[in-house]
């Protein structure tokens, strides 16, 4: 797991200067403004609703004494699930919505891996790329909600919560990282067949969403930069992994 982890976040290391050699710029454009309004839409949301969620749950505290402090604190626990939530969403969207973008990008990647510019793999359409990363984001949007409320209760015991924040981060980089693989693996194999390879290869996914997370932390530039480079560190990884597979059989 820790080896596959570290392969994932290798395949950042010179992922810029791939998407300049191979002109790789133009297919992002789309993209980054999807990024850009997602983002919007989601931040204007979740400033509106921090303090609702938070007076919601500062009317479980019943008594006079504390109320201020403690509506202080349910106020930034609103905040906190309004974010994480907010995150997954985000993450989710955008990747389901530039799925028809970001198959160019990768097919590319792979020709310039393995020297061959005619892939013999699945030929998929524009109509039937976006319906994919719909279909693969919605499935991943569902499991990762249903792994993350349980984990955001846990944030609430004293000690243990901690935990539950390292937790947290690692669910988000996993399914980051498997939406990102999956622009390359649609061509190579089913719905179920890439599932069944991402559970195989988990620890890439969690690399390179690692990533994935972290650039989103950076002001706007982490808005520009997240798919292009985290869609290139996976396409590398995720084409060697397949050829190194193709070669074991």
């Amino acid at each position: 797991m820790i080896k596959n982890i570290l392969q994932g976040l290798q395949g950042y290391t010179g992922a810029f200067g791939l998407i300049s050699k191979l002109k790789l710029w133009k297919y992002f454009f789309v993209p980054i403004i999807i990024s850009f309004v997602t983002a919007l839409v989601i931040g204007v949301s979740a400033y509106g609703l921090s303090d609702n969620i938070g007076n919601f749950i500062a009317k479980v505290w019943f008594w006079d004494w504390g109320k201020e402090t403690f509506t202080t604190i349910s106020s930034f626990i609103g905040g906190f699930v309004v974010v994480a939530l907010g995150l997954i969403l985000y993450k989710h969207i955008i990747m389901a919505l530039s799925a028809p973008f970001m198959s160019p990008v990768s097919e590319k990647i792979e020709a310039h891996l393995t020297g061959i510019q005619q892939h013999q793999h699945r030929n998929t359409s524009f109509s039937e790329q976006l319906s994919r990363g719909i279909k693969i984001n919605l499935r991943n949007l569902t499991r990762e909600l249903l792994l993350t409320l349980p984990i955001l209760l846990i944030s609430f015991i004293p000690v243990i919560g901690i935990i539950s924040s390292i937790l947290l981060f690692l669910t988000q980089a996993y399914y980051a990282g498997f939406g990102n693989m999956d622009y390359t693996l649609e061509r190579h194999f089913k719905y179920n067949e890439s599932i069944s390879f991402v559970r195989r290869y988990r620890g890439i996914a969690i690399g390179n969403g690692i990533v994935f997370m972290l650039l989103l932390l950076i002001p706007i530039f982490g808005i520009i930069l997240v798919l292009p480079l985290s869609v290139t560190a996976a396409s590398l990884k995720t084409v060697q992994v397949i050829n190194a597979e193709k070669l074991s059989h």
